[in-house]
């Protein structure tokens, strides 16, 4: 990509998204277009053929989502598999009947079998059943990695795909019904120290191993992958794709225990007792990434969970994301 290429990045506005359009800027890229939801509705596929027709952009940076955590994946699955079917589809399609030169399709690590062997490589997608929590989000995203290899493999496009772990960031979703659980854990603790609450109260029994990615980091491998790589590059047996992630995890109750240390560090003494319910789900049991191609292509994480925690709880205190 030079400065001056057109570069289109949809779902600017969110976590991910946001945190691309930061860091093309802080590259010093100036011709990005963006649009919201009200400008542009990615599930109407005419005025998406509209939009593309129209704007030519170069590169496009395919960040829009219908995202959530598990209470809303578990009640909303229609709306899952059937907007993130067609925002990738829409996209993709005008991607590639426009000429775009490189596309950076953003997937979830979620796309793999419950049970994959740890950590999990690429060549596991497809090689077991799905987590029934997000198994309606999963399918969404194979299907979109699997039209961007079809396309690679058929027209000649230049389309990759990632598969970033759990992300959080700036400008996180802090809603306790629909968020994940590291933003869900931030605004609960800061609400009990707020309120003066001894208990916090937890989904699951914190056994679950997960990975974390700060979203600045995932945008900083986004980047470098376009400018430096191509698909064929991240080519595997199941696609045209690659994890990203730490390649390191904790277990939701330590991330819990850091989360609530970070959040009382102003107040010696103080701080508040958690309660497992267990009677919520745990979800997958373990998820870490193998990010062994990640690093070989010479991309790796920088921001650890603690720190990621500080910059996280920072941001909600005094940025304008809390909802």
């Amino acid at each position: 990509m030079k400065s001056d290429s057109k570069i289109y990045v949809a779902g600017h506005r969110g976590l991910v998204g946001g945190a691309i359009l930061r860091a093309l800027k802080a590259k010093g890229y100036s011709n990005i277009v963006t649009k919201t939801h009200s400008e542009l509705d990615l599930l109407n596929q005419a005025a998406v053929n509209d939009f593309f027709a129209t704007e030519k952009p170069d590169y496009v940076f395919l960040a829009a989502a219908h995202v959530g955590g598990i209470g809303a994946n578990s009640t909303y699955p229609a709306d899952f598999i059937y907007q993130n079917m067609v925002i990738g589809f829409n996209v993709v399609e005008a991607a590639r009947k426009n000429g775009v030169k490189k596309l950076m399709n953003l997937g979830s690590t979620c796309i793999y079998p419950k049970l994959a062997p740890q950590p999990i490589k690429e060549e596991s997608l497809l090689t077991g059943p799905l987590e029934p929590t997000n198994d309606a989000y999963a399918l969404a995203k194979i299907s979109v990695i699997k039209l961007c290899t079809a396309y690679n493999k058929q027209y000649g496009t230049n389309f990759l795909s990632v598969m970033p772990t759990n992300l959080y960031g700036l400008g996180d979703n802090y809603e306790l019904q629909g968020s994940h659980v590291f933003p869900a854990m931030i605004r609960k603790f800061h609400e009990a120290k707020a309120s003066g609450e001894d208990l916090v109260k937890l989904w699951g029994d914190g056994s679950p191993l997960r990975e974390f990615l700060f979203a600045g980091d995932l945008a900083d491998a986004v980047v470098y992958l376009m400018e430096n790589k191509d698909a064929a590059d991240l080519r595997t047996p199941t696609g045209d794709f690659v994890n990203v992630g730490t390649g390191k995890e904790c277990t939701i109750k330590e991330l819990a225990e850091t989360v609530r240390d970070v959040v009382y560090e102003d107040c010696p003494g103080r701080q508040c007792k958690m309660e497992w319910d267990s009677s919520k789900p745990n979800g997958t049991p373990r998820k870490l990434c193998d990010v062994t191609r990640l690093n070989a292509l010479g991309w790796t994480a920088k921001v650890g969970v603690r720190e990621g925690v500080k910059i996280s709880y920072d941001d909600f205190l005094h940025g304008d994301v809390r909802k």
